[in-house]
């Protein structure tokens, strides 16, 4: 309510500023490139996604309380330096060069601080970070775009030049720079990933201080640009912005596939224990993976499963990473019960997700080194596709009709039944320490249990279960295994 209301505030300005037709004008300009860079924000961030009303908050932030904060601000400076500057440079220039970026950048800065102290575990480092400053700083431009093309486009109506000046500010705002100021605020966000991931405390107050002072040196050197004359623009938009661009999407995509390599590490155990079926911590650890059983939940179900996979693996992504930090000392006080939690939301799907992965695991086998933990290096099949253990389920049969039913574990057509005739049968058909649909067991009771410092729970591989014999554990050692969950 209170965005809202700063929003609307906004919007009077601007219109009692330009006038309802300019303001109108400058509206519709201003969202043309808008959602293309929202959903590039989005793409960075698919591994680890964020919830869709995070996202929504920081975007209103940066479009009305942050743009808001900025104008009233610069205003009010703007004007106390024009009364009381009595030196020859243009008190607006100095406005521009030292007080907009300090004001700006610490107005979009304020959305990641809010995020941080109220929902901070959603926060795993710097990708998630970028993708909420980027957020911000769109809602930000949008915004402040509507005041500038307004203004074009009043002069404009003023001189007689017909839409030069709207043509030429939509050009250099929406087309040749519209990530300018997401470039700027993301360093704020690189600088708080960064420290996210420090186990020193001296990293974890310098980075975000570092990062916030960049973001504010970046916008000054862009607002300058408009001093150093006619080759201003082109000097720093080709010296500064885009070795900057390149130089973050670089990072944040190195740090992506970091977190995905996370999850192909640390998955593998809980599917020992029994939470997962053997394919899915590849196949959660590979993007396109994730985007077939996507399509597969969705063709074979309806929409709302597509968007029930998409949630699944995001869970999966922040149980992989929260075991992950806690492994390396990061260790939350809450970690079991939060542990516990995405367990039981794993569990909950398991019914649509296991087929899906299934599935897409034999359209596109994920090329991965590491498919258990202390496990010797698999042989590589032709074309450098490592392929799984003897022991673990075929991969599924291609053909419409001959994939998973819902409800059903793997290796069975739509409607039939268990294979092998039996209720209890394991996931795949194949005999295995554990049953499909059997759930593994509680806390305390032999099945996973809560992170012990020192003592991680899944560091080797179980008891039973053979590092490169290709066969499958049986009699005592299947019958005995610790970490196999009890058949129901």
């Amino acid at each position: 309510m209170l965005l809202a209301l700063c929003g609307l505030v906004m919007l009077g300005l601007v219109r009692e500023e330009t006038g309802t037709e300019a303001f109108l004008v400058g509206l519709g300009l201003a969202v043309l490139p808008a959602p293309a860079v929202v959903l590039a924000f989005r793409w960075l961030g698919r591994a680890h996604p964020l919830p869709w009303g995070t996202h929504a908050f920081v975007l209103a932030w940066g479009a009305c309380a942050g743009a808001l904060i900025a104008l009233v601000a610069n205003s009010f400076v703007a004007v106390w330096l024009a009364d009381a500057w009595a030196h020859p440079v243009d008190p607006n220039t100095l406005a521009a060069l030292a007080v907009a970026p300090v004001v700006e950048e610490s107005a979009k800065a304020t959305a990641l601080l809010l995020v941080l102290v109220f929902r901070g575990r959603l926060i795993r480092g710097p990708v998630d970070a970028v993708v909420l400053t980027g957020l911000t700083a769109t809602g930000f431009a949008f915004t402040e775009n509507i005041l500038y093309l307004a203004k074009a486009f009043g002069s404009d109506r003023d001189e007689g030049t017909g839409a030069a000046i709207t043509v030429a500010t939509f050009f250099i705002r929406a087309v040749f720079s519209p990530f300018a100021h997401p470039l700027f605020t993301c360093m704020t966000g690189l600088g708080v990933g960064l420290a996210l991931l420090s186990r020193r405390r001296v990293g974890r107050v310098l980075l975000p201080a570092a990062g916030l002072l960049l973001a504010m040196g970046m916008h000054a050197a862009w607002n300058g640009s408009t001093v150093l004359g006619p080759l201003g623009f082109p000097l720093v938009y080709v010296t500064i912005m885009i070795p900057a661009l390149g130089f973050t999407v670089w990072l944040v995509l190195w740090h992506r596939q970091r977190e995905l390599r996370t999850v192909r590490e640390t998955l593998p155990r809980y599917a020992l224990a029994g939470w997962l079926s053997p394919y899915e911590p590849l196949a959660l650890g590979s993007l396109r993976s994730r985007r077939i059983a996507a399509e597969f939940a969705s063709y074979h179900g309806i929409r709302a499963d597509a968007r029930r996979l998409r949630l699944y693996a995001a869970a999966a992504t922040r149980l992989a990473l929260l075991r992950s930090d806690a492994e390396r000392g990061r260790r939350t006080p809450d970690f079991a019960h939060r542990e516990r939690a995405l367990l039981d939301h794993l569990w909950r799907d398991r019914a649509l997700a296991r087929p899906a992965f299934a599935h897409s695991w034999r359209l596109a086998p994920p090329r991965a080194p590491h498919l258990l933990p202390a496990q010797p290096a698999v042989a590589a099949a032709p074309g450098g596709w490592y392929a799984p253990p003897a022991w673990w389920p075929p991969a599924p049969p291609r053909g419409y009709g001959q994939g998973p039913g819902y409800g059903h574990g793997y290796g069975h057509g739509y409607g039939a039944p268990p294979p092998h005739g039996r209720a209890d049968a394991p996931y795949g058909g194949s005999p295995a320490p554990y049953g499909y649909g059997g759930r593994p067991a509680p806390y305390g009771s032999g099945g996973p249990a809560p992170y012990v410092p020192g003592q991680p729970p899944y560091a080797a591989v179980p008891a039973g279960i053979p590092t490169g014999t290709g066969q499958q554990p049986t009699g005592e050692d299947a019958r005995h295994d610790p970490w196999a969950p009890p058949r129901e």
